[in-house]
């Protein structure tokens, strides 16, 4: 039920939202949007004070969304308020002392992740970064961890990222619930916006769009160096629907700090949101503008205790689609409370970073071709090339002794082969398409596992 619960919500989500996308106009913000189009995979992290519960992020603070609770407030025997509290002394507890970011970003870097989008600040409010807008963050002398050489924890994330040549983003959440110009302490909160009319008190909603851009400064600003997208999340205002954010104003903070950084107002559908950001979903489609798929490792965004995780094939059939399509694919893992990330995601990376040795280049700097999927064949393109993508229609299924490409022709007797093994492969023309054959020896000594990729030379 849980697991329901999770992608019911993300898909009401993405059928909500209206397709429309409204391009940048900055020329140096269309050549990093175009880049970074190319990079294809990356790694999410959920991670914050709240991992020390294994509750679902900040969601069981909300008052008005009980499917993200999971009972959490009922099993700590507290009424909402007293739960208000005592999740906000997480920070005095939180001491994550076997963080190692260097060894997260290996395992990014060996499974082909190119860029990391790493949660600054969730919507609870408390920061991972050292910012001087508030106490309510990681390396205040109130935290357990403030005197850990690694207390900037979003420092030292971007930081290693960077250092193995993976691009580095912050997520932000623009709601901050702990801050007492969004949810104003004089009356109790009514659900995850704003809880007053900003209409009826300008100043105090001023005071908060001043805050959020002090935050933004600090993140772009030069101490946690180059940031290469800004990923907003849940962009909600009060619930009168009458209070709009500074847009502009914020773009002109982090741009005027770092030109050409990719903005991600999510579901905003302006100008601001530089890409869309399907979330636990793929589009049945391929689309014609940029876009993100947000999936999960496990069933949950953060880290809870003994969950299950999606399968290898299953993880490598979700990157195929989403790049079939013409979509990135960022898969999230979230640490636990000490810092550490858990062995089976680990093996998930690596055995994705196996596969990718042998297939990225169908993967990177490749484009969405028609018809893109027929049946259980995905298409790539780059240059003269078409990649055709085995996925066997059950997990564990095996490659069969001809695979049918009904959409692409090669251009000659030598033009077909298999990623990772060597030689070319037979094939015969039939109908508008062709039949590759695969011989016995090779499907007996196949070069990795659970889906398999021709290269067709079409051109």
């Amino acid at each position: 039920m849980k697991k329901t619960l999770i992608f019911l919500a993300s898909t009401l989500l993405c059928v909500n939202a209206a397709a429309q996308y409204i391009p940048p106009v900055e020329e140096d913000v269309k050549a990093r949007l175009a880049e970074w189009q190319d990079l294809k995979f990356g790694m999410f992290i959920h991670w914050g004070a709240y991992s020390q519960w294994g509750v679902v992020e900040s969601w069981s603070l909300a008052p008005d969304d009980i499917s993200w609770q999971y009972g959490a407030r009922d099993k700590k025997n507290m009424d909402y308020f007293e739960y208000i509290q005592a999740y906000e002394h997480l920070k005095d507890t939180f001491n994550p002392v076997k963080f190692d970011p260097g060894k997260w970003a290996d395992a990014a870097k060996y499974a082909g992740m190119k860029y990391v989008v790493f949660t600054t600040k969730h919507h609870d409010g408390f920061c991972m970064f050292d910012t001087h807008q508030t106490d309510y963050k990681v390396t205040d002398e109130g935290c357990a961890f403030h005197t850990n050489p690694k207390a900037n924890i979003a420092k030292e994330l971007f930081d290693a990222y960077r250092a193995r040549g993976i691009k580095a983003g912050a997520y932000f959440s623009i709601p901050d619930w702990h801050s007492n110009d969004f949810w104003w302490r004089k009356f109790p909160p009514k659900s995850v916006r704003a809880n007053y009319k900003a209409s009826e008190h300008p100043e105090k909603w001023a005071a908060y769009q001043d805050y959020v851009a002090a935050q933004l400064n600090e993140l772009t600003s030069g101490e946690y160096g180059d940031l290469y997208l800004m990923w907003y999340d849940m962009p909600v205002t009060d619930d009168s629907s009458e209070a709009k954010y500074d847009w502009e104003r914020f773009s002109k903070v982090v741009r005027g700090n770092q030109p050409g950084m990719i903005m991600v107002a999510r579901g905003q559908r302006n100008i601001y949101e530089n890409y869309q950001t399907p979330e636990q979903t793929i589009p049945e489609k391929a689309l014609d503008y940029p876009w993100e798929s947000c999936v999960t490792m496990t069933y949950s965004w953060s880290y809870r205790p003994n969950l299950e995780y999606k399968s290898t094939a299953t993880l490598l059939k979700m990157l195929v689609q989403i790049v079939s399509r013409g979509g990135n694919f960022l898969l999230n893992v979230g640490p636990g409370p000490d810092g550490t990330l858990e062995d089976t995601a680990y093996d998930r990376l690596r055995a994705i970073g196996d596969w990718m040795k042998v297939n990225s280049d169908g993967i990177y700097s490749t484009k969405a071709v028609a018809p893109y999927q027929d049946g259980n064949i995905y298409y790539t393109a780059k240059g003269d090339y078409v990649y055709a993508f085995y996925v066997p229609e059950e997990e564990g299924g095996q490659l069969p002794a001809e695979i049918a490409i009904p959409s692409f022709v090669p251009v000659s007797s030598k033009a077909v082969s298999m990623m990772g093994a060597k030689g070319t492969l037979k094939w015969r023309k039939e109908g508008s398409g062709s039949v590759v054959t695969i011989p016995a020896s090779l499907r007996k000594k196949l070069p990795c596992e659970h889906i398999w990729c021709l290269k067709i030379k079409v051109r």
